[in-house]
């Protein structure tokens, strides 16, 4: 069965996500998306947008794989709103930080989604310790871990360059903290090589693997640069993938873009050049 590739929205996020965004990745040979909820892109708290983006993928043929939790209140113009974390050590930033997840994950009501990616608080250097509480974090996790599993959805814990989110980290509070039916790990890779070593973090993770970030870097800053233009070994990464038996879909996550087509031009032999890696450590 070939790969399944799918496009995050996050290269189109400075702008309110349209039909034209959808029917522009399918022209481009993605047959999944996932959508970055973030209001000022995508506003899953209004009905008439979540059902106009549901129409759309609908005609375009693009299966909703996932959706990526609200990080921020708004992204415009390259600026970031105010963040929202879900492990904020202050009880109001918290709890609005749930209640944003949790009005996302009512999307599945109208347009159904298997996994909803989450952030553990916020990268470093950015967060303030204060925004990075194991304690919040667990508390937090609880109650949405319940509200997504009444709809069908797993949440899957994002490697993120905090501490809270080291593959280590999060594989230990799946095992011995949160009941990890309802729960998996979203491998990002850009992130992972932020860590230093994404294979280990694919070797750490083997077992709670339900969806990917797939992304480059340097291994300095986070570039979300397409596969094979920073330093990450894609070859070994991919085989990884394969031998702790990973067979979900590959997201491509790249920056916002103020020339999506072009990018999307450039996706399809990064894409034939994974397929064919792919194929060939099968």
């Amino acid at each position: 069965m070939p790969p399944t590739f799918g496009l995050s929205t996050h290269l189109f996020h400075g702008s309110r996500l349209s039909p034209s965004h959808l029917t522009l990745a399918a022209r481009h040979g993605f047959t999944a998306i996932e959508i970055y909820a973030t209001r000022s892109h995508f506003d899953y708290r209004d009905p008439a947008h979540v059902d106009a983006v549901g129409q759309a993928l609908a005609d375009s043929g693009l299966q909703l794989h996932s959706l990526h939790a609200p990080t921020t209140t708004s992204f415009t113009a390259g600026v970031w709103g105010p963040t929202l974390s879900i492990a904020a050590a202050d009880e109001a930033l918290r709890l609005q930080a749930v209640e944003e997840t949790l009005a996302a994950l009512t999307v599945a009501r109208r347009v159904p989604f298997r996994h909803m990616v989450v952030h553990l608080g916020v990268p470093v250097p950015e967060a303030s310790p204060a925004l990075n509480q194991r304690a919040a974090l667990q508390r937090s996790l609880e109650a949405l871990g319940e509200a997504a599993g009444l709809l069908g959805v797993r949440l899957a814990l994002e490697i993120i360059p905090n501490p809270l989110s080291h593959p280590a980290a999060i594989v230990t509070l799946l095992e011995d903290v949160l009941d990890h039916r309802a729960f998996g790990i979203c491998v990002d890779t850009g992130h992972a090589h932020l860590w230093g070593d994404v294979v280990e973090a694919i070797e750490i993770c083997s077992g709670h693997i339900h969806t990917t970030h797939l992304h480059d870097n340097h291994g300095r800053r986070d570039e979300h640069l397409l596969p094979g233009r920073g330093t990450i070994d894609w070859g070994a990464a991919l085989l990884a993938f394969q031998k702790v038996g990973y067979d979900g879909a590959w997201i491509l996550e790249l920056g916002p873009s103020d020339a999506p087509a072009g990018v999307l031009a450039d996706t399809e032999e990064v894409r034939r050049t994974l397929a064919r890696a792919l194929e060939m450590e099968q």
